[in-house]
């Protein structure tokens, strides 16, 4: 049973890094703009066929793909807060920003239902089905390259936020919206970077989701329902705490697979926030201010 265990606890690891490469982009959104993207889910999955096509047709690898896949949903964020999110108006955007992008989100599942059906997909590569054996665990190669891409672009995130020009006026801005207009910041153009870059994110996300699970159209609602307790748990707009919290929610629910039952395993992930918030009511990292962190 101890090797049970310790075989799920770091596969809940592995697995909780590929879930914060999806929600640092949900998480980044909301710190900034205190916009609730419903269509964070969809996003992964659009993502996700996006890769399919790719090494479908074009015979690209997934990870390789990211040239492509990266830049065009920078793309479709910034038309989407262009288009859509910057004509909210600010008494009650964070309200509207839920219908506003629950609607993207269901005109997005129908192009793809109407392209690709709503037949099962999966990304196929030599590291999805080998693995390596380590201290008598296998783990599968797609899963360790899921997480050190977690890894690298939560980290590239972090410096670009606190090392970069463009960082210094994403985060003068999650502070004061108001005081940063006055010294000159164009709070419409980071708003739109801020989008697409969290969109960009979540084509890596992904990525490893459609590497690691099948999906079809339909797949971006479980995805959302978890997204949305990986931020609240880890605190509304810090980055950090999206992947402590992924890493946290993900162990509990496979130790509880295997001491408890698979049966509880998902009820026991969403329990985990319901705890948390009883004890700490903005999350393990969260402040009063929602700000990216």
């Amino acid at each position: 049973m101890s090797t049970e265990i310790a075989k799920a606890i770091v596969d809940g690891v592995l697995t909780g890094g590929v879930y914060a490469l999806m929600a640092a982009g949900l998480t980044l959104i909301f710190g900034v703009m205190q916009i609730i993207n419903i269509a964070q889910g969809i996003f992964v999955v659009l993502a996700a066929y996006m890769s399919y096509v790719l090494q479908t047709y074009l015979h690209i690898d997934p990870f390789v793909g990211l040239i492509f896949t990266m830049p065009l949903m920078f793309i479709i964020g910034v038309v989407i807060e262009w288009g859509f999110i910057r004509r909210l108006k600010p008494q009650n955007r964070t309200a509207l920003s839920i219908l506003v992008t629950f609607a993207i989100a269901i005109v997005i599942e129908g192009i793809l239902t109407q392209f690709f059906s709503s037949d099962l997909k999966t990304l196929n590569a030599w590291y999805v089905e080998k693995s390596v054996h380590v201290m008598g665990f296998y783990l599968p190669y797609i899963y360790l390259l899921g997480f050190a891409l977690a890894v690298v672009m939560l980290g590239a995130l972090y410096v670009f936020l606190y090392r970069t020009r463009g960082g210094q006026s994403i985060r003068a801005s999650v502070q004061n919206r108001a005081g940063a207009e006055l010294i000159g910041i164009n709070i419409n153009r980071v708003s739109a970077i801020t989008f697409g870059l969290g969109a960009a994110v979540t084509a890596a996300g992904g990525m490893v989701f459609g590497a690691t699970n099948s999906f079809n159209p339909n797949s971006g609602y479980d995805l959302i329902s978890r997204l949305l307790v990986i931020i609240v748990l880890g605190g509304l707009g810090s980055i950090g705490g999206a992947l402590i919290a992924s890493i946290v929610a993900l162990v509990i629910e496979d130790v509880t697979a295997v001491v408890w039952s698979p049966v509880w395993a998902s009820t026991m992930f969403f329990a985990v926030l319901v705890v948390v918030l009883l004890v700490r009511p903005n999350g393990l990292f969260g402040r009063p201010e929602a700000r990216a962190q």
